[in-house]
Protein backbone atom coordinates (compact mmCIF):
# COMPACT_ATOMS: atom_id res chain seq x y z
CA UNK A 1 0.00 0.00 0.00
CA UNK A 2 1.74 3.18 -1.09
CA UNK A 3 0.78 5.35 1.75
CA UNK A 4 -2.78 4.89 1.93
CA UNK A 5 -4.31 5.75 5.19
CA UNK A 6 -8.19 5.14 5.62
CA UNK A 7 -9.48 6.21 8.68
CA UNK A 8 -13.81 6.92 7.93
CA UNK A 9 -14.74 3.47 6.77
CA UNK A 10 -16.21 3.00 10.16
CA UNK A 11 -19.82 1.26 9.80
CA UNK A 12 -20.87 3.26 13.74
CA UNK A 13 -20.71 6.54 12.91
CA UNK A 14 -23.53 8.66 14.22
CA UNK A 15 -24.10 9.50 10.68
CA UNK A 16 -24.62 6.19 9.40
CA UNK A 17 -26.00 4.94 12.10
CA UNK A 18 -29.28 7.69 11.43
CA UNK A 19 -29.22 7.02 7.78
CA UNK A 20 -29.86 3.30 8.86
CA UNK A 21 -32.77 3.64 11.69
CA UNK A 22 -34.28 6.46 9.25
CA UNK A 23 -34.77 3.71 6.46
CA UNK A 24 -35.48 0.99 9.38
CA UNK A 25 -38.26 3.05 10.18
CA UNK A 26 -39.60 4.09 6.75
CA UNK A 27 -39.20 0.83 5.57
CA UNK A 28 -41.03 -1.32 8.03
CA UNK A 29 -43.94 1.52 8.40
CA UNK A 30 -44.61 1.04 4.83
CA UNK A 31 -44.62 -2.94 5.32
CA UNK A 32 -47.17 -2.29 7.82
CA UNK A 33 -49.50 -0.13 5.62
CA UNK A 34 -49.42 -3.29 2.86
CA UNK A 35 -50.15 -6.15 4.94
CA UNK A 36 -52.66 -4.05 7.21
CA UNK A 37 -54.64 -3.01 3.52
CA UNK A 38 -53.87 -6.72 2.55
CA UNK A 39 -55.68 -7.88 5.89
CA UNK A 40 -58.35 -5.24 5.43
CA UNK A 41 -58.95 -6.43 1.60
CA UNK A 42 -59.37 -9.75 2.79
CA UNK A 43 -62.51 -9.40 4.95
CA UNK A 44 -65.57 -9.00 2.66
CA UNK A 45 -68.55 -7.11 4.10
CA UNK A 46 -71.97 -10.03 4.10
CA UNK A 47 -74.21 -10.87 6.49
CA UNK A 48 -73.17 -15.09 5.86
CA UNK A 49 -70.32 -16.35 8.22
CA UNK A 50 -66.99 -17.34 6.35
CA UNK A 51 -65.72 -20.77 5.88
CA UNK A 52 -63.03 -22.11 8.41
CA UNK A 53 -59.84 -21.53 6.99
CA UNK A 54 -61.39 -18.31 5.24
CA UNK A 55 -60.54 -14.89 5.92
CA UNK A 56 -63.82 -13.49 8.56
CA UNK A 57 -66.79 -11.82 6.77
CA UNK A 58 -67.56 -8.73 8.55
CA UNK A 59 -71.02 -7.81 9.60
CA UNK A 60 -70.56 -4.76 11.95
CA UNK A 61 -67.08 -3.05 9.62
CA UNK A 62 -65.32 -2.90 13.33
CA UNK A 63 -62.88 -5.41 12.59
CA UNK A 64 -61.72 -4.31 9.37
CA UNK A 65 -62.06 -0.79 10.46
CA UNK A 66 -59.48 -1.15 13.74
CA UNK A 67 -56.56 -3.02 12.23
CA UNK A 68 -53.69 -0.71 12.65
CA UNK A 69 -50.11 -1.00 12.42
CA UNK A 70 -47.31 1.06 14.54
CA UNK A 71 -43.36 1.32 14.47
CA UNK A 72 -42.08 0.52 17.88
CA UNK A 73 -38.71 2.63 17.74
CA UNK A 74 -37.23 0.74 20.83
CA UNK A 75 -37.30 -2.31 19.16
CA UNK A 76 -36.83 -1.58 15.52
CA UNK A 77 -39.95 -3.65 14.71
CA UNK A 78 -43.42 -3.17 13.61
CA UNK A 79 -47.15 -4.55 15.06
CA UNK A 80 -49.69 -5.10 12.69
CA UNK A 81 -53.24 -6.41 13.77
CA UNK A 82 -56.35 -5.39 15.16
CA UNK A 83 -57.34 -3.37 18.41
CA UNK A 84 -59.05 -4.96 20.72
CA UNK A 85 -62.75 -4.75 20.48
CA UNK A 86 -64.81 -3.61 23.14
CA UNK A 87 -68.32 -3.49 21.99
CA UNK A 88 -70.90 -6.13 23.84
CA UNK A 89 -67.51 -7.97 25.32
CA UNK A 90 -66.16 -8.98 22.01
CA UNK A 91 -62.51 -8.06 23.08
CA UNK A 92 -61.02 -11.31 22.29
CA UNK A 93 -62.77 -11.69 19.15
CA UNK A 94 -60.11 -10.67 16.85
CA UNK A 95 -57.73 -13.44 18.25
CA UNK A 96 -60.02 -15.96 18.11
CA UNK A 97 -61.22 -15.67 14.77
CA UNK A 98 -57.07 -15.53 13.24
CA UNK A 99 -56.37 -18.86 15.70
CA UNK A 100 -59.62 -20.07 16.65
CA UNK A 101 -61.13 -20.49 20.41
CA UNK A 102 -63.36 -19.51 22.68
CA UNK A 103 -65.43 -16.13 23.08
CA UNK A 104 -68.17 -15.02 24.59
CA UNK A 105 -71.13 -13.33 22.96
CA UNK A 106 -74.10 -12.58 24.81
CA UNK A 107 -73.53 -14.22 27.98
CA UNK A 108 -73.07 -17.88 25.98
CA UNK A 109 -69.67 -19.51 25.23
CA UNK A 110 -69.06 -19.85 21.71
CA UNK A 111 -66.65 -21.42 20.02
CA UNK A 112 -64.80 -20.21 16.29
CA UNK A 113 -62.60 -22.29 14.29
CA UNK A 114 -60.08 -20.20 12.64
CA UNK A 115 -60.61 -17.89 10.08
CA UNK A 116 -57.00 -16.11 9.36
CA UNK A 117 -56.56 -12.90 8.04
CA UNK A 118 -53.30 -11.16 9.72
CA UNK A 119 -51.16 -14.48 9.24
CA UNK A 120 -51.84 -14.76 5.36
CA UNK A 121 -51.54 -10.73 4.60
CA UNK A 122 -48.34 -11.09 6.41
CA UNK A 123 -46.82 -14.01 4.16
CA UNK A 124 -48.29 -12.42 1.17
CA UNK A 125 -46.78 -8.89 1.61
CA UNK A 126 -43.33 -10.59 2.87
CA UNK A 127 -42.14 -11.05 -0.69
CA UNK A 128 -41.77 -7.73 -1.19
CA UNK A 129 -40.03 -6.73 1.99
CA UNK A 130 -36.41 -6.99 0.16
CA UNK A 131 -37.09 -5.13 -2.39
CA UNK A 132 -38.48 -2.22 -0.12
CA UNK A 133 -35.08 -2.63 2.02
CA UNK A 134 -33.23 -2.01 -1.43
CA UNK A 135 -31.85 1.26 -1.61
CA UNK A 136 -33.38 2.64 1.21
CA UNK A 137 -30.13 3.65 3.36
CA UNK A 138 -29.24 7.04 1.75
Amino acid sequence: MSGLKITRLFFDSPKVLGAVDTATRKVFSRFGAFVRRTARGSIRKRKASSAPGAPPSSHTGLLKRFIFFSFDPARKSVVIGPMRLTENNRGDAPSALEYGGTVTVDKKNVTVRSRPYMGPAFEKEKAALPALWRDSVK
